[in-house]
């Protein structure tokens, strides 16, 4: 699972079967210090309930597939859940 920060929100002009009712998200991509680590993308979000200023955890490839409602819809990235809060140890790993 990996980190991000949800930025925004989108609405698709045409829905793929299966993904009928799941909000898209911008979501930027953070590392585990919480800072920027790499360009933003789009992500569906499996938990139907993040919002631009989270901070979400998600998943890649075939388990973002898996993650939603039917599963194996054509999906890239998926919102798994939301971070409620993040403490780094004295190093920040």
């Amino acid at each position: 699972m990996f980190l991000g920060k949800v930025i925004g929100t989108l609405v698709p002009a045409i829905v793929y079967e299966g993904l009928e009712g799941v909000p898209m998200l911008w979501v930027q991509p953070l590392n585990k210090q919480g800072q920027d680590d790499g360009p933003p993308f789009v992500c569906a979000d499996g938990t139907r309930m993040a919002g631009p200023g989270e901070m979400i955890y998600w998943e890649a490839s075939r388990e973002a597939a898996l993650t939603l409602d039917p599963f194996f819809v054509p999906v890239d990235h998926a919102v798994v859940g939301i971070v409620d809060g993040m403490q780094l140890d004295e190093e920040g790993a």
